[in-house]
């Protein structure tokens, strides 16, 4: 296989402004850019744009559903495998890093898919925010309980929306 040329764009979202890597291949990487106030430029390269648009038409609560190459590659098998298994888990619906350790007939490996969720390059088309514990407390989440709460209140606000008091 050729070698493709890795390219870089930014896009903006409500919490804050990603990262976004890819190839003619596939995405290779989304990443929220903590220490960027504003973005580095406008010009998304071509084969990033579909990502950008898509990114856009999720946090505006218009997609549900992501139609893009991934170029997973930069995993383990075994941190693949997880990412695999994270791609199939609903829109608005969350599992646990057990089911997904004994969906992959190793119930043991809790910490395991903890940390391939961990090093999950694809951040929110790569859906790790949602995977919580098995009690249904949020855990572990790359950039921090209230972004992953942020996400899966956009997904189902009904579950994971926050209570205020009635008086």
């Amino acid at each position: 296989m050729e070698e493709a040329l890795l390219e870089i764009g930014y896009c903006q979202s409500p919490i804050g402004i990603f990262k976004l890597m890819g190839t003619d291949y596939g995405v290779q990487s989304v990443k929220l850019q903590p220490d960027l106030e504003t973005m580095p430029s406008e010009n998304i390269p071509t084969c990033l744009r579909a990502c950008a648009q898509q990114l856009a038409e999720y946090f505006a609560e218009n997609r549900s559903e992501f139609d893009l190459k991934l170029d997973l590659s930069s995993g383990t098998p075994f941190n693949q495998a997880v990412w695999n298994t994270l791609l199939a888990v609903p829109y608005g619906h969350t599992t646990t890093y057990l089911k997904i350790a004994a969906s992959m007939d190793n119930p043991k490996a809790v910490r395991a898919v903890g940390l391939a969720n961990k090093y999950n390059p694809i951040a929110i088309i790569v859906p790790c925010h949602r995977c919580i514990a098995s009690n249904g407390d949020l855990q572990g989440y790359f950039y921090g309980l209230d972004v992953k709460r942020q996400l899966l209140e956009l997904e189902n606000p009904m579950s994971f929306g926050r209570q205020t008091s009635l008086f």
